[in-house]
Parts: C-alpha cells; structure tokens; sequence
C-alpha cells in the first residue's frame, strides 16, 4: 500500500488530468487566486450587455450574444481568446468607463465537487469499506415528510438495488439524473459516486427523510454555474432543505452572480447548506460564502473519538457550522485506479473524507431536527446552531 501523501499527489494528478482533457475549462492559475472558467465566455447583466458589447469591440475584441441564464447575459469572444480574467479586470476597471457606471461582469466559472477538486483535496480518493449497519429501528421516523434536494453527480442507476435498506424508495428514479460515474468499464471517474455516498450521508442523520437528486457535476465532479442554477431550478418534488457539496472560487473572490441568483430564487423557507471546500484556505467559497446560505467546514474524528479541525477543511468569518468529514457511507461496484498502483476493488460501500461529507451530515440533521420538535427548516436550522460556542476559530458550531 502506498503512503497518504502519495495517494494524494495521485489522486490530484487524475484531477488534474480531468481539466486537462475538458475542452472548455481553463484554469487561472495565480498563485492565491485560482480558479476554473469556461473559455470564450463572458457573463453580464441584460442591463449592461450592450455597453459591454461595445467597449469590447472598441478594444478590438469582437463578441456575440449567447444564451442567457439566471437572469444572466452571455458574451461570446472568439476562439483565440482564452484570458477571460485580464478582459474581465479590464472592464471593471472605472477608468474606462468615465462618467459612466462601471458595468457588472465576470467570467462564467466552473463548479467542483468538494470530495476533491483541481487545486486542493482532502488528500486521498475513498477507500474500500465494509457495509453499513442497517438502520435503527427507532429512528425510522426522523425526517419522515421532510425533502432535502441533493445538487451533486447524480444517483447511481444501481442505487436502490445496492441499498434497499438505505436508499430503496428514498428517491424517484431518473434517467437525467443518474451517475455515470465510470470512467471506462467499471473504473471509478475522479468523482463517480460521489452523489450517491452525500445521500447516503443524509439518510445516515435522518433515515425518513426523502431525497430529490439533481445532476450538477459531471462523473469527474465538474459543473459550471450554470449547471448549478439549472439543477437548483429542476427539482421534482417540494424541498424544504438543499445540500450542495459543490462550490467555486472566483475571480478576486467577487461573489457568483448566477449563484447568488440562483439561490435567492428559492422560496425563503428553503434553507441551503453548502460545503466550503478542501482547500485549507479562508477564501470564500461560493455559493457557501453566500449570505443565507449554511457553509460547512469538516472536523476530522479520530479513531478514539478525538475531534480536530480538518486541515483540508476551508474556514473562516463566513462558515456557519462543521461536522466529521471522514465517513463511511453508500457507494457503488467497481474499482478505482490510481496511476502506477494496484486497483481497489469497491462493493457498494466506501470510506471518503472532505466538506462534501459535512454539508449532508447537516443538512439531515436539519431534517431530523424539523420532524422532531415540529419545525420549519428556517426553524430548525436556527435551533441546531443557535446559542452555541464556535467549535474552532473560523469553523462555526459544531453539529454532532
């Protein structure tokens, strides 16, 4: 068996690989201000796009008008034009525009999922774990007629088959909706599974609780924001809570506008937890770092039971609560493979660790919390957190 820091050098080189090989992802790489974006586009706002549209001609950059979203206005450059952040940066600059509003713009970013990601990871890919125990009886009612809508990979098509005591009838099966989670043959992609564990987690903290699934990332665990509001506005059924183990950094840590769109959409009863990512920065995470939202940093818990700050855990003034991040959760059949290691070989459970495992433990909690003391999901989120110490500088109130 390899050591840690090995696997974890691996398993950044197979994200690394998977930007590489996207053919629309670029990845801004200054040092502290990294992030992913999709070349050749650039989004405002309907109010602005045409005095957008003219300052980049006037600067010899020709553009056209693409799809909008999210009450969102997309610019299309040309093809030789990959230096979205130095055109962004461009614009928001007052000085071109004297006398003048400066207009709202930024890059369209790309979205990952916080089991691991292009430029931080909790340092290894899950590992092989044995079966969960079913679930307590006594608790069966705990989230009973609560939804939480999960944003993430998808669901494996296998799901209930290789869970009925956890997943079976938790959820109503769709094709657009399912994980494809392999890279080839039966392969593990850098994020396959990565859906079906986070449900697992929910259903873990509150096992009556029903489940929406929505694909947001594909199987290497890559979205964009776009990807985000369309799954945040295609739920099947009435969600009282969303989890979303999936973020972005941005542009000089300007907040996601189409994010910020996207969640201000849902009813205000809905209460969204969000993970805050695996980079052991106090960079804002976003749609986490977003007002309203309830970001959650990961606890790492020892074997003993000891609880520590997770190194790999993101933090700061804007995260709201933590929670264990190592977890053994639902999984998938198949194998995943390192480069130049032997493969492991998965039967339908996993141990993973990151904030991605975080967030659900939460949000069931709030579930569980709604059914037990006859909340509202605002409610019940206000009494889980509520009237509590910090756990830890920067990693807000601990949910057991």
């Amino acid at each position: 068996m390899s050591q840690p820091s090995n696997r974890a050098e691996l398993y950044r080189q197979v994200f690394d690989q998977a930007i590489k090989e996207h053919t629309t992802f670029r990845l801004h790489a200054e040092r502290g201000r990294e992030f992913l974006f999709v070349a050749r586009e650039l989004l405002t706002i309907p109010q602005d796009v045409d005095r957008v549209s003219r300052k980049l001609t006037q600067n010899n950059i020709v553009n056209e008008r693409g799809r909008d979203f999210a009450g969102m206005s997309r610019l299309i450059l040309p093809r030789n034009s990959d230096d979205i952040p130095r055109i962004v940066r461009l614009l928001r600059d007052p000085l071109q525009w004297p006398g003048e509003r400066t207009p709202f713009v930024q890059p369209h970013h790309a979205m990952v999922g916080h089991g691991g990601n292009m430029h931080g990871h909790p340092g290894q890919p899950p590992q092989v774990a044995g079966p969960l125990p079913a679930p307590d009886g006594a608790r069966l009612g705990q989230g009973k007629g609560v939804t939480v809508g999960v944003l993430d990979t998808g669901v494996s098509k296998t799901a209930e088959a290789d869970h009925p005591l956890w997943l079976k009838g938790a959820f109503l099966p769709r094709a657009d909706e399912v994980d494809a989670a392999y890279a080839h043959d039966d392969v593990f992609a850098a994020e396959g599974g990565h859906g079906t564990f986070v449900m697992g987690v929910v259903r873990q903290a509150a096992p009556g609780v029903r489940l929406d699934p929505e694909r947001a990332l594909d199987p290497a665990g890559l979205g964009t924001e776009e990807d985000f509001f369309r799954a945040l506005t295609s739920f099947d059924e009435r969600v009282q809570v969303v989890n979303t183990s999936m973020g972005c950094f941005t542009l000089d840590d300007v907040a996601s506008e189409p994010v910020r769109r996207a969640v201000a959409q849902l009813p205000a009863d809905v209460v969204v937890v969000a993970s805050a990512g695996n980079q052991g920065t106090n960079r804002p995470s976003w749609p986490a770092a977003l007002s309203g939202v309830t970001a959650v940093a990961a606890v790492a818990q020892e074997r003993d039971g000891t609880r520590s700050p997770a190194c790999y855990s993101n933090h700061g003034h804007w995260v709201d609560a933590c929670a264990v991040g190592n977890r053994t959760s639902t999984f998938l059949k198949g194998r995943w493979q390192l480069p130049g290691l032997p493969a492991e070989v998965y039967d339908r459970f996993a141990y993973w660790l990151g904030t991605s495992f975080a967030a659900p433990h939460v949000a069931g909690r709030i579930a569980e919390t709604m059914t037990t003391f006859g909340l509202s999901a605002v409610d019940a989120r206000a009494k889980l957190l509520g009237g509590k110490p910090e756990f830890f500088p920067g990693y807000g109130i601990f949910v057991d």
